[in-house]
């Protein structure tokens, strides 16, 4: 520790941090030197610090307190125009130490991927558009405090409000089957009920509406029940090798198998309304949990309990270099997450927008090593 008048504080900064974030060093971190491409890193990091401004972001529990990225948000916030990757590599040494994120007992350090589907969409219904993408009803709130409710599952922080109070709302097989027509609350209209079912579990999509204009949706709220995850429950059935569990594989199956759609999809009660958003800049993606464009390559979803939106972290994962063409060892920016993301040491990498990038996001299930980047502040250093 730097013997300085701020030093006594700094300890207690660092006491402060979980024990599952061990130092490490930039040295120690594979292919840190080699990382091409990571001032897009630093864009996205920028795009976090400018958000902060107009909204902070709420501390994770792995003790990366937001007041702490005060000094480098700052910075960041004032880049203008564009930097190198040198110069983007020195900005985080400046700011940041790297700590090893370690798994909870008996989980993996994992790493999934996910993209911005883009679909066919009617604004109106029609014999050829059926499935409805909905906007979030008026009935359905977020628990601030669910212990304080007797008799509620504390896991649900989403219900239905009625009059004598909250209830579970209507799962996916209730909606599918009805539970909200009627209301108005249909934002637009799909063709294929599968592209529908993937859009729920991506979170946004981006739609060519029949007039030819395009329209952006992204996730709004949901319905507090638990994520379910179908490759699973196709593996736990028998149908599909656990192994070959992918996004094309259970396209695939879902194609193959129509007469059995409901059985399955219904096993995922967690139902996904959504919001148009604004076009945006169309080389990047939709704007998600951290309020900004995520950047495809550079931002991931992280377990928001845990993590601190806007915190940088380095992943290193060998067994994705088939998938890339290259080793996998970049620096990401948290700015996203997700129902099945849970864990400290487990990311949703975005790929970006498209089929292309759905190909890719759909095969990637690797295991990975973690290291988030600490400001200096909370590892003892001025």
């Amino acid at each position: 520790m730097s013997p300085h008048a701020g030093a006594e504080r700094e300890e207690r900064d660092t006491v402060s941090l979980s024990p599952q974030l061990q130092r490490s060093s930039f040295q120690e971190l594979p292919g840190w030197q080699e990382d091409k491409g990571i001032s897009a890193a630093l864009d996205a990091f920028s795009r976090s610090a400018r958000r902060v401004r107009v909204k902070p972001y709420r501390s994770g529990a792995l003790g990366l307190r937001l007041e702490a990225f005060g000094e480098a948000f700052d910075r960041a916030a004032g880049i203008a125009g564009p930097v190198s990757d040198a110069q983007a590599r020195m900005f985080f040494e400046q700011f940041f130490v790297p700590y090893c994120v370690m798994p909870e007992a008996g989980a993996r350090s994992l790493v999934t991927g996910y993209y911005e589907p883009v679909a066919e969409a009617s604004l109106v219904r029609t014999d050829e558009y059926l499935q409805p993408l909905y906007r979030q009803p008026d009935d359905l709130m977020e628990i601030e405090d669910p212990a304080s409710l007797p008799g509620w599952d504390p896991s649900f922080r989403f219900g239905r409000k009625t009059a004598d109070g909250f209830e579970q709302y209507f799962d996916r097989g209730e909606i599918d089957r009805g539970a909200l027509e009627g209301r108005g609350l249909e934002l637009c209209w799909l063709k294929d009920r599968v592209d529908t079912f993937f859009i729920h579990v991506q979170g946004a999509a981006r739609l060519k509406l029949a007039d030819g204009s395009h329209m952006r949706v992204t996730y709004a709220a949901k319905t507090g029940h638990p994520f379910t995850g179908i490759g699973r429950v196709l593996a736990d059935m028998g149908e599909i090798p656990l192994a070959e569990v992918t996004m094309q594989s259970i396209r695939r199956w879902l194609a193959e198998h129509p007469e059995r759609m409901d059985e399955v999809l219904w096993q995922n009660r967690s139902y996904i309304f959504f919001r148009e958003t604004e076009p945006g800049d169309p080389a990047l993606g939709p704007v998600a949990a951290a309020k900004v464009q995520l950047t495809p390559g550079r931002s991931i979803a992280v377990d928001r309990l845990l993590h601190t939106f806007g915190t940088p972290l380095f992943i290193s994962s060998p067994g994705l270099e088939p998938v890339f063409g290259e080793p996998f060892q970049r620096l990401m920016i948290a700015q996203d997450t997700g129902s099945a993301i849970l864990g400290a040491a487990r990311a949703d990498l975005f790929i970006g927008t498209g089929q292309a990038a759905g190909e890719i996001a759909g095969v990637i299930k690797h295991d990975a090593a973690f290291f988030v980047l600490v400001p200096r502040s909370l590892a003892g250093e001025s």
